[in-house]
């Protein structure tokens, strides 16, 4: 069994939600040398998070963006403000969903 760890970083982006799977591809070449396996992601920032849903429709990304928005309003009355009114729904946001996602490769 052999394994090996690997550290990117995502291309910046602003708040939504976005298919980055290309992304991870290009960052992680030797995915393609195995049979069977499994890849964790793991992000570092506190206030961005990793979900796994289709990619077939667009619309799905959009329509998640704005059902996590109507979960957690950026204009709430949050008291941690500091780094600007998107700050806490982000984190907030964070909490909610994944930091960290497994995904096997059959």
């Amino acid at each position: 069994m052999s394994w090996e760890q690997s550290t990117f970083s995502f291309s910046p982006r602003s708040r939504g939600c976005y298919l980055v799977t290309e992304e991870v591809l290009k960052n992680l070449p030797q995915i393609k040398s195995y049979k069977v396996g499994m890849v964790n992601l793991f992000l570092q920032h506190t206030s961005a998070a990793l979900t796994l849903n289709e990619n077939w429709d667009p619309d799905v990304r959009t329509d998640m963006t704005t059902a996590v928005n109507r979960i957690v309003p950026e204009d709430a009355e949050y008291i941690h403000t500091d780094e600007g009114s998107d700050d806490m729904p982000g984190h907030v946001k964070s909490s909610c969903k994944f930091m960290s996602q497994y995904i096997s490769k059959p």
